[in-house]
């Protein structure tokens, strides 16, 4: 795959990333990082761009953990649920070859 070169100006900071991701991708990514700095200096009043940038990693970071649980939950829901029908279907096909 191909490197982009991505231009990031931001919070005073500008300087240029590699990445094997495409273009759109990182200015998706870039965007919504954005977006939670500016979040987090509106609700919470701070300006500092460090402060800033660490908190609304920090944030970030708490809905990626969320929503690994959440995934890692419905999975282990799935798994369980499979292994109960295939209990089910084992003692079904053994029934009928008993009755056989």
């Amino acid at each position: 795959m191909a490197k982009s070169t991505i231009r990031i100006q931001f919070l005073g900071a500008s300087f240029t990333i590699q990445s094997d991701e495409d273009q759109e991708y990182m200015n998706r990514v870039l965007s919504y990082f954005k977006e939670n700095v500016d979040k987090i200096q509106r609700t919470l009043n701070v300006k500092d761009p460090l402060k800033s940038s660490i908190l609304s990693g920090l944030f970030i970071t708490d809905e990626l953990f969320k929503e690994r649980e959440r995934t890692r939950d419905r999975l282990k829901f799935n798994i369980e649920e499979y292994s109960e029908a295939g209990e089910i279907a084992h003692r079904i096909i053994k029934r009928i070859d008993e009755s056989l």
